[in-house]
């Protein structure tokens, strides 16, 4: 035996886990991978109406088997991602990242959201697609920056701020009249060629003119300087805005408010497009092509969402 072989049965032994535990991971890991894999395949087969619904019961076992094989015959590689992965979450947890609190948050939504979705593949699609120029946009995002927030108050001073008796919207009211200065006043840009030019919200503010990403930022910059709060919508080509606006009574309300109150013309025998999230949270439509909050959808496919609480 050479010393190769010695080595990687050494590394093999260090990384193997003592049984039982080592199948008790195994299953844990399986069962977490089964229940969406099932949710696509029972939206997917065609049912055959068995009594209790054995087909289904029989495609879950079966599943879970096929899982459990599969895991036992790359075990060790298996268990090592696990070992590494839960100290990644544990790094996560104590230094206030991504950690196991976020990861059940996240497991949780994902399972809602496929449950009520006719196509639940598309989730977890949209879970693994990447949000494009993510951390540039983040940091693009100056919300405690003086000169966004000092051109959020000027919108306010300037639009809806005589409106009372609504002071559960308040915050709402003004987000809108901070959408309503900066659709006003925006002019598209693109950016240049082969090339994708992220401008910060700052920036934004000396001409009010970029494409939708510019505009973006700029308005989710602006909506979260006031107290509000906003996300952003990417979908084939194009990026987006939304605002939180809360239940689907908090719905209501709003869309009073548009309608009789705040763009009375605008929104004139039209009506409001917003989307509903795995928690029921109503997010209303801020895109730069629309002419009051909730206005139409450019793209109704989502790839993936950008929330800034």
């Amino acid at each position: 035996m050479n010393i190769k072989n010695i080595s990687l049965q050494n590394i093999k032994q260090k990384l193997q886990v003592k049984k039982p535990w080592d199948d008790v991971i195994i299953f844990v890991f399986n069962i977490l991978i089964a229940i969406p894999i099932f949710i696509i395949a029972h939206q997917n087969l065609i049912e055959f109406d068995w009594t209790f619904n054995l087909d289904r019961i029989l495609l879950f076992l079966l599943i879970i088997i096929s899982i459990q094989l599969i895991f036992r015959l790359l075990r060790t590689i298996i268990i090592a991602c696990v070992i590494l992965y839960l100290l990644a979450l544990t790094y996560g947890t104590v230094s206030g990242h991504y950690g196991f609190n976020s990861v059940y948050e996240d497991y949780n939504s994902m399972i809602y959201t496929m449950s009520d979705n006719p196509n639940p593949q598309d989730i977890i699609i949209a879970k693994l697609l990447p949000f494009p120029n993510k951390s540039k946009i983040i940091s693009a995002i100056e919300y405690e920056n003086p000169k966004v927030r000092n051109f959020a108050i000027m919108a306010i001073s300037k639009n809806h701020k005589t409106i009372r008796g609504y002071s559960e919207y308040r915050t709402i009211i003004q987000c809108f009249a901070v959408f309503k200065e900066i659709n006003h006043r925006w002019n598209y840009v693109s950016d240049p060629k082969n090339g994708d030019y992220i401008a910060t919200a700052s920036e934004s503010l000396s001409y009010f003119s970029g494409d939708c990403d510019d505009h973006s930022i700029l308005m989710a910059a602006c909506i979260r300087a006031i107290g509000g709060t906003p996300r952003l919508i990417h979908t084939k080509g194009h990026i987006y805005p939304e605002i939180l606006i809360g239940s689907l009574h908090d719905l209501e309300t709003v869309n009073y408010l548009i309608k009789n109150v705040l763009f009375e013309k605008e929104s004139y025998r039209k009506q409001l497009h917003y989307h509903i999230d795995e928690r029921n949270q109503v997010w209303l439509n801020l895109d730069y092509t629309a002419k009051y909050p909730g206005g139409p959808f450019m793209s109704e496919e989502i790839l993936g969402a950008l929330t800034l609480n």
